[in-house]
């Protein structure tokens, strides 16, 4: 498992994991792995933090060994009109205000809608997963667009 938040390491290696599982803090762009070391890649709900999506997205093609696959889990942006509308007016409106008053981090919140609104859409991001240089890569919406599951091959 790697993360770039140290606290969030140790929260992992406190909860425990399978004997096999190695923690290590690091970096989506500058992965501390050799070439075509790991046999799958996941990330999810993250890569939208990462600073340069396309230098993550090359350094996780980078570190997978041939046939290895790629699976992203991302907010996404919903299908249908009457959805993306609806979803719309939760996410500015709702969801800060219950970050708000539950973790008393409105801040936080406001930035996670808008994060959400700026990352790529489906079509988009699976583009820049091509341009990365996976093959067959594919888009699984869930609820409705509100989230996505891209996959990719390295082959």
């Amino acid at each position: 498992m790697l993360d770039y938040n140290a606290e969030m390491i140790m929260a992992g290696v406190h909860k425990g994991g399978e004997p096999e599982m190695t923690w290590t803090v690091g970096d989506a762009m500058a992965l501390p792995l050799p070439d075509a070391s790991v046999d799958a890649y996941s990330i999810s709900f993250g890569i939208r933090n990462v600073a340069d999506i396309p230098q993550a997205l090359r350094e996780a093609r980078r570190v997978l060994k041939p046939g290895g696959r790629f699976l992203c889990l991302e907010f996404s942006r919903p299908t249908a009109e009457p959805i993306r509308k609806a979803y719309d007016l939760w996410s500015f409106n709702a969801i800060p205000a219950i970050g708000g008053w539950v973790a008393k981090d409105r801040d936080s919140y406001q930035y996670l809608v808008e994060s959400i609104r700026r990352f790529p859409d489906q079509n988009t991001f699976k583009a820049m997963i091509e341009d990365a240089g996976f093959s067959r890569v594919t888009v699984t919406n869930l609820s409705g667009g509100v989230a996505a599951i891209h996959h990719g091959w390295a082959l």
